[in-house]
């Protein structure tokens, strides 16, 4: 077996950021989904912002941004106690189905395991928790150690440090096509999580593998 260790994207391959709709609709009738969306698009883009322009600030601090750039560009009223509803409920973001299910295979098979994010350290711990995962992960690598965001290499470089294993001897799983490229780029084994049939990205350079569930991770470590 090729693959020595599996590392997980936490928001959008563990995490279903756009659960935060239904609280969102709940407060913003109709406008929910619409509100979600937004936020998220804004959250990768101050990331991408603030790397490039070596201006790191934490990933809570620009999801709190970020969602207040979505709010006033849907011209919605949102007051501090709704911000601060909405932040706690990023906290405690829906794991996808089929999540702890492939976690609790890939420890029976007796592979090392963890989480490589942009999140803060206490942003996936309290995640993590709230999910249940805590047995089945043995890492948490935050890109808050080295202050660069994905697809900074620097993030990236985490993985294999942690590890002690090149980074082609690990499966990089994310359901975000650019991280899933970006970790390409620097050299991991990767498993593209393609949810919802998106275009494949034309930068002439495609995930090791493509799927349409966690479950996919599994079917990786027996490919030859």
């Amino acid at each position: 077996m090729r693959i020595k260790a599996v590392l997980f994207d936490a928001y959008g391959t563990l995490f279903d950021v756009h659960s935060v709709a239904l609280v969102a609709e709940q407060m913003f009738p109709g406008r929910g989904d619409a509100l979600s969306q937004a936020w998220r698009q804004k959250q990768i883009e101050y990331t991408h912002l603030v790397t490039l322009s070596s201006r790191y600030r934490p990933f809570w601090e620009l999801t709190r941004s970020a969602l207040r750039q979505a709010a006033r560009r849907l011209e919605l009223a949102l007051d501090d106690a709704g911000e601060q509803r909405l932040m706690n409920q990023y906290l405690h973001l829906s794991p996808f189905p089929e999540a702890l299910e492939v976690l609790c295979a890939l420890r029976e098979q007796g592979l090392p395991t963890g989480i490589l994010s942009n999140g803060d350290p206490e942003m996936l711990a309290v995640g993590v928790r709230s999910a249940g995962f805590e047995p089945h992960l043995q890492h948490l690598l935050s890109v808050h150690e080295v202050r660069r965001y994905k697809t900074d290499p620097a993030a990236y470089a985490l993985g294999p440090r942690a590890l002690g294993l090149p980074a082609r001897d690990i499966l990089f799983v994310s359901s975000n096509a650019w991280d899933a490229i970006g970790a390409t780029w620097y050299g991991y084994t990767t498993l593209w999580v393609n949810r919802g049939g998106a275009a494949p990205e034309q930068l002439g350079t495609d995930p090791s593998y493509t799927g349409r569930s966690l479950r996919d991770a599994l079917d990786c470590l027996a490919a030859p």
